[in-house]
């Protein structure tokens, strides 16, 4: 959790540098953990574009990182793509963010 929560850092930094406009809004959530489910999330929010991308560290998975594209509305989907800790970059972040965003 700590090398995701870097990556966001970074790429949440570089994000609002270079776009004023999407200033998402970043939150670490435990409410899993509170129900009985073995997993962190890490919500980014645009509060403009009502765009939200989740990003699921679960402890059952280490080394992988689940991740969402939905709305603030929907808050999450069923859907869950997975991508390697190790081939998440703050780049990787900064483009979604920009692309989803934007």
């Amino acid at each position: 959790m700590k090398t995701l929560s870097d990556l966001v850092s970074e790429a949440h930094a570089r994000i609002q540098t270079s776009h004023e406009h999407i200033n998402p809004v970043v939150e670490v959530r435990q409410g899993m953990r509170d129900s009985g489910i073995p997993a962190d999330v890490i919500t980014l929010d645009c509060l403009r574009t009502q765009r939200r991308i989740n990003l699921v560290v679960h402890d059952h998975q280490p080394g992988t990182v689940l991740y969402q594209f939905v709305t603030r509305e929907e808050e999450v989907s069923s859907e869950f793509k997975q991508i390697d800790v190790t081939a998440l970059s703050s780049d990787t972040l900064f483009d979604w963010m920009q692309d989803y965003f934007g």
